[in-house]
């Protein structure tokens, strides 16, 4: 028991330091800009160097958790992870800083690929429900981050939020460098190539991986363009409020999915959050502007916050056996989508306007509760 709790805590950090690093670098661009003298075309590089290696590593582990020494992946990663934030905090040149912010994705990649494996092994009988408490305490640091980055900065330069968060990785290290695997560790399975291709083409983790798809690329739309889309309408000083309300609900939303996760069903849950989904979407990306806009966010995240956590587990619940390439399969997903979709909007913005271009994530939401439902159906078949 005690060893199942030190494991789960150390996922829960790992997860809500992973998050909240990713959560300030938005809040960093403009340091970044000042601090490197260069151009807003080279700070765009900051997203694709932070996500690449994190989605390869994530694919490659993921695929290879029945072959790999897993304790060693995950030790690797978290001071990996913490090492090359360091890097980042010291970085004289961009070319070092986008190199180290590389490396920290792949890092990232080597836990983030194993760690729902890990929890869906030691609680086989509640992965739903710790899988979104896995999704709570990523809400937490990402709504942590933001927060950290600008308390920091009153007292001391930007470089000094990279040095806490680097350091902060270092208990997390020191809590696993001996702690045993548990047992059930070694009931993963080897996947080859076309083992994964026939995974993937199960109806259950080919809806899963669908539907992620689409989650993912709604939620990197708005995590990329909402506080410019509210800048429209709100202060600029205010405009990055409407992430902050959005991310926020995630805290209440996935509580509550804990507690509901295993009395409804995984799949019956996500349809049910994510029906309602669309009409909220519509008023808090095209029908309301201003301050109406930040409370209508806040219900929007609500509604969206459960769905990553609770399609994976259905994927999970599917084949129990490969949660590792499982794993490995729901993130990618949900990072590809993150990394295509708000380039889409981008491109949209640019000709027609942010106003149109926000109506992307409005559709993607209309098919992703169709492939929800679709994906309930072929697991109640199984």
């Amino acid at each position: 028991m005690e060893r199942r709790i030190r494991w789960t805590a150390a996922i829960f950090v790992f997860v809500a330091l992973d998050a909240a690093s990713l959560q300030i670098r938005g809040a960093l661009l403009p340091q970044f800009e000042a601090a490197f003298d260069i151009s807003p075309g080279l700070l765009g590089l900051v997203a694709p160097a932070g996500t690449a290696g994190f989605f390869l590593t994530v694919l490659v582990v993921g695929l290879a958790a029945g072959r790999i020494r897993v304790h060693r992946t995950l030790l690797l990663g978290v001071l990996g992870a913490g090492a090359f934030l360091l890097v980042m905090s010291g970085a004289p040149v961009y070319p070092l800083f986008l190199g180290a912010l590389l490396l920290h994705g792949i890092s990232l990649g080597g836990v983030r690929a194993l760690d729902r494996a890990l929890l869906s092994h030691l609680y086989p009988e509640r992965r739903g429900r710790v899988f979104t408490l896995h999704g709570l305490a990523w809400a937490l640091g990402a709504v942590s981050g933001p927060a950290l980055a600008a308390l920091v900065m009153r007292i001391a330069d930007w470089r000094v939020v990279f040095l806490v968060l680097g350091l902060g990785f270092l208990p997390v290290a020191l809590s696993i460098r001996n702690l045993p695997m548990p047992e059930r560790m070694d009931e993963e399975r080897p996947i080859s190539l076309s083992g994964a291709a026939d995974l993937v083409r199960e109806p259950t983790i080919l809806g899963m991986t669908g539907a992620l798809l689409l989650v993912g690329g709604i939620e990197g739309s708005i995590f990329t363009w909402l506080p410019y889309y509210a800048g429209t309408s709100l202060p600029a000083t205010l405009a990055p409020l409407a992430l902050s309300a959005y991310l926020l609900a995630y805290v209440p939303g996935r509580v509550a999915y804990t507690v509901l996760a295993e009395r409804v069903g995984y799949a019956p849950l996500s349809l049910a959050l994510a029906v309602p989904a669309i009409p909220a979407m519509y008023v808090a990306l095209v029908a309301t502007d201003g301050y109406a806009m930040l409370a209508a966010v806040f219900v929007l995240g609500l509604f969206m916050c459960g769905q990553f956590p609770l399609l994976s587990a259905v994927g999970v619940e599917a084949a129990s056996e490969y949660s590792g390439p499982v794993n490995a399969i729901s993130t990618s997903a949900t990072y590809v989508g993150m990394a295509v979709v708000p380039a889409v909007v981008g491109a949209i913005t640019g000709v027609y306007g942010i106003a149109n271009a926000m109506l992307v994530p409005v559709v993607l939401v209309v098919g992703a509760t169709l492939l929800i439902a679709a994906t309930w159906l072929a697991a109640h078949r199984v």
